[in-house]
């Protein structure tokens, strides 16, 4: 899988869990606010008197349904309407104690499971290309003495095709001299322009059905090797 679908798939996983757990809060939210209104609800119908009492908070906190929320939460009373009100004393923490978090745990176990393969693939792909040469299609890797094709499928060359490969790539244009290719390949030999024309002949099918390069000549008196 390419690194760009290995980050998609983990920013996917972060917003889910992340959605997930705020709709487990919201969802415990008003579960907290309508436990709330209950308790007021029979609160008031048992109470006559808009005084709040000692006896008031017992009768409130003896209807709420969530245990957790009994002694944290308070009743107000509205001073310009006269009427009570409930509010919740609880902190964020304690809603989000309340709420439902399993889902969303396993959730961001498993994100973050991903985020250590990522991880471990955006190394392994570092390490990889460290030691990779590339140019039209074609692949060197430094630390093998291998050439791969577009598919990344290594290509069988001979010894001195391998050594002209290498020699093209470590140059920065791309090109050398005719004197220069035979002086690395054949040194002892006094002419080897036939030896080089040969050698040429012979590997240029191979890179062309490999790659989108092509050596070409330069009036025989270098060789460059160019993309398509």
């Amino acid at each position: 899988m390419k690194q760009k679908y290995l980050v998609l798939v983990l920013f996917s996983l972060i917003i889910a869990s992340s959605v997930t757990s705020l709709s487990s809060y919201r969802a415990t939210e008003q579960i907290v606010e309508s436990d709330l209104n209950q308790a007021l609800t029979q609160t008031l119908a048992q109470q006559q008197s808009d005084v709040i009492t000692q006896d008031t908070i017992r009768t409130f906190n003896s209807h709420l349904q969530i245990a957790e929320l009994r002694g944290k939460a308070t009743i107000a009373v509205d001073a310009k309407g006269r009427q009570f009100k409930a509010y919740a004393r609880c902190s964020q923490a304690t809603i989000f104690s309340l709420s439902d978090q399993r889902p969303t745990a396993i959730l961001w176990t498993i994100t973050l499971m991903w985020a250590a393969f990522c991880f471990y693939r955006h190394r392994q792909h570092t390490e990889q290309m460290a030691g990779i040469m590339q140019y039209g299609g074609l692949s060197y890797a430094e630390t093998e003495s291998t050439f791969y094709n577009t598919q990344g499928q290594p290509i069988k060359l001979t010894p001195m095709q391998q050594q002209l490969m290498e020699m093209f790539f470590s140059s920065s244009n791309h090109q050398l001299t005719k004197t220069e290719i035979c002086d690395a390949l054949w040194p002892k030999k006094p002419d080897a322009s036939e030896t080089l024309y040969t050698l040429i002949r012979r590997i240029k099918p191979i890179i062309e059905q490999n790659s989108t390069l092509k050596i070409e000549s330069d009036r025989g008196k270098a060789y460059r090797l160019t993309s398509n």
